[in-house]
């Protein structure tokens, strides 16, 4: 079970001394909102590397797809890699609370931008799932490319060495053993029909766009995570709570 205390003894002050005290913190957090607009602007200002691979997805009703047409005429791409396995009955539980909070994609759309889920589950299984779970942003099927391989999501020596957020081939098996489906962001910009790779993330990156997080990040029982030895162990399907 999560905790549901605070980390330390509540400190009960005046209004003057909590203003003083939220001062302070407050000179931090603008520090922290200068200091993530200086990130983005670094990550924009990465190289990028043309995609020449030819990809083939799918789409939940069959119909095959290259990387290109997943932008659906836009000239940005981003790629959460859900982790559902061909072999799986259903997605990731945790991934599916970053699906929940991908809210409505308008927005996103707004500024030429296109969000997708992509698994390797086959894109029945996929469509199944997302029946149940309510969904209806796009996901696609990659069971029949190495996608997944090449972007270090779904890991398998046979198929290629395996790394998992940058990480040495040794450090990824110690830590994650292989045949693994594991979680990430992938961005891509396209110019006509060339593609190119701008960004991936993975592991704790997927948290800037938890807004579940976000929120409870402002409150003071937090995360309620303290207990738990690898985070998101505490949440669940949507519709499997009590």
């Amino acid at each position: 079970m999560a905790s549901s205390t605070p980390a330390s003894p509540l400190q009960v002050v005046s209004r003057p001394e909590w203003l003083t005290a939220r001062l302070s913190l407050l000179a931090e957090e603008k520090a922290l909102s200068r200091a993530r607009d200086a990130v983005a602007s670094a990550r924009r200002a990465l190289p990028v590397v043309e995609i020449t691979k030819p990809y083939t997805f799918h789409t939940l009703s069959g119909t095959p797809i290259t990387l290109a047409g997943l932008f659906a005429g836009r000239r940005q791409l981003i790629v959460y890699h859900y982790m559902f396995s061909p072999t799986g009955s259903a997605g990731c539980s945790s991934c599916s609370v970053v699906a929940d909070n991908f809210g409505h994609l308008s927005h996103i759309n707004s500024r030429d931008t296109t969000l997708v889920a992509i698994s390797r589950a086959p894109a029945s299984k996929i469509a199944q799932f997302q029946q149940r779970m309510g969904w209806d942003f796009p996901w696609y099927s990659s069971n029949e490319s190495d996608f997944n391989y090449d972007f270090d999501v779904t890991l398998d020596g046979a198929v290629k060495p395996e790394s998992y957020n940058y990480m040495s081939t040794e450090e990824t098996v110690e830590r994650f053993g292989t045949g693994q489906e594991l979680p990430g962001i992938s961005v891509f910009l396209r110019d006509g029909e060339r593609v190119f790779h701008t960004w991936s993330g993975y592991g704790r990156q997927i948290d800037m766009v938890i807004n579940t997080y976000q929120y409870l990040d402002l409150t003071k029982l937090g995360r309620q995570e303290e207990d738990m030895e690898v985070g998101m162990f505490g949440f669940t399907y949507h519709d499997k709570y009590e």
